[in-house]
């Protein structure tokens, strides 16, 4: 990388690499569990394929239809920072649960309480990255955020792979570790982490009032409608788990196909925040499927170890590509009043498909197998592909500074 894309890297807001680390922290203490969760229902509580995409939909859709309320709330209380807190000490004391838990009944309260600790912090802190990041830096700002992110997404596998070699396998062992690194993200983030002024004790008007509806616009819409479409052609990362088992792959080193993934996810997400600010949304939306396509059909071919590590990896490229893209073009079409709203609602319409392609994708496991399963994730991004490109242009997303 030459000095001359190191430079926005340099300029960024404190507060915004404080927010990476913080998120940095938390995935750490999220991956350890959620790497070896599917492997400790399946092999463990004896679940199904369905049950494990039935609790990652409910989970993951819960945290981001949560982050509706939560967007909102700290719209109209103009405070993002507490509600960042509450969600993050949420996500961090429901570890223990995953320890203690008996039955797979423990598991879904668990992982419910862990999401809508995600879904409390989710859509506040997205807006108090805008908020902080100068508007033509927005790219990049959510770019370093998404990476740092992923870092700790890849970490806490990594970790969780060292431990249960260590200890023989014992998922509870690991899953109890992971509360250390959960409480000093809510350290950090307390003690490092300003809000703007501007937002400090200012109490606006109720911004799901219609007409303040209509003032994110069709820009936004359309936004909204290509997110939509994006979360479902692709379902959860728990079946690139339960893929990398098929092949074969010793227990211990299963979440490995996790670090794999986001290893990649973490090297790119900066890099395409920087060109986003650079080159057409659009366009590079059209390729992150692309890339997507590819992966859907390596997965899909053979559970050999090395096919089944490069399409992760080609996974982690599209994630890499378009989940920090996604959030600038949010940002970029509401207003600074309405930001949490805007990520409120773009989040509740990609829950809702989150939860109907993870329960889906389930479904088709159980009933046709795994090739099955990539294959038809295949067709529904080619679907979504050509959805795009006929898609008229929103034409360029204004700043909403502006």
């Amino acid at each position: 990388m030459t000095s001359t894309s190191h430079a926005p890297l340099r300029q960024l807001p404190a507060g915004v690499w404080v927010l990476g680390f913080v998120s940095l922290l938390m995935d750490i203490s999220s991956e350890m569990v959620h790497s070896l969760l599917p492997l400790f229902m399946v092999g463990v509580l004896g679940a199904s394929a369905l049950t494990v995409g039935l609790i990652e939909g409910i989970a993951e859709s819960t945290a981001l239809i949560v982050k509706v309320f939560s967007g909102v709330i700290s719209d109209y209380l103009g405070k993002r920072k507490a509600l960042a807190v509450l969600g993050y000490a949420m996500g961090a004391f429901s570890k223990p649960l995953f320890a203690l838990a008996p039955t797979m009944g423990w598991v879904l309260t668990a992982r419910f309480v862990d999401r809508i600790g995600k879904g409390i912090r989710g859509a506040p802190r997205d807006a108090l990255v805008a908020d902080i990041a100068p508007p033509e830096m927005r790219g990049a700002a959510f770019g370093l955020r998404q990476s740092l992110d992923t870092v700790g997404a890849f970490l806490g596998p990594l970790l969780g792979v060292a431990l249960m070699l260590l200890w023989a396998n014992d998922f509870r062992a690991v899953f109890w570790v992971a509360v250390v690194p959960g409480v000093l993200a809510v350290l950090l983030l307390i003690w490092g982490v300003r809000e703007p002024v501007a937002h400090v004790g200012e109490r606006k008007v109720n911004p799901i009032r219609r007409d303040n509806i209509r003032r994110l616009g069709g820009a936004y819409a359309w936004v909204v409608g290509v997110g939509a479409v994006f979360t479902l052609a692709r379902f959860s990362e728990a079946f690139l788990v339960l893929r990398a088992q098929q092949a074969g792959i010793a227990l211990a080193w299963v979440p490995l196909v996790m670090v794999a993934m986001n290893l990649v996810y973490a090297a790119c997400a900066y890099p395409f925040g920087l060109l986003s600010d650079r080159v057409s949304h659009r366009a590079l939306l059209a390729w992150g499927l692309v890339v997507l396509i590819a992966a859907d059909l390596v997965l899909a071919s053979d559970p050999h170890w090395t096919r089944v590590l490069s399409g992760v990896a080609l996974w982690g490229v599209h994630m890499g590509m378009t989940q920090g893209l996604l959030a600038t073009m949010v940002a970029n079409t509401a207003s600074a009043d309405l930001r949490g709203t805007a990520f409120g609602f773009f989040n509740l319409i990609s829950g809702l498909s989150m939860l109907v392609a993870s329960v889906s994708a389930g479904f088709l496991w159980d009933r046709w197998g795994a090739s099955f399963t990539f294959y038809a994730g295949g067709i529904f991004c080619v679907i979504a592909l050509l959805g795009l490109m006929f898609q008229p242009p929103p034409g360029r997303f204004a700043d909403s500074e502006a």
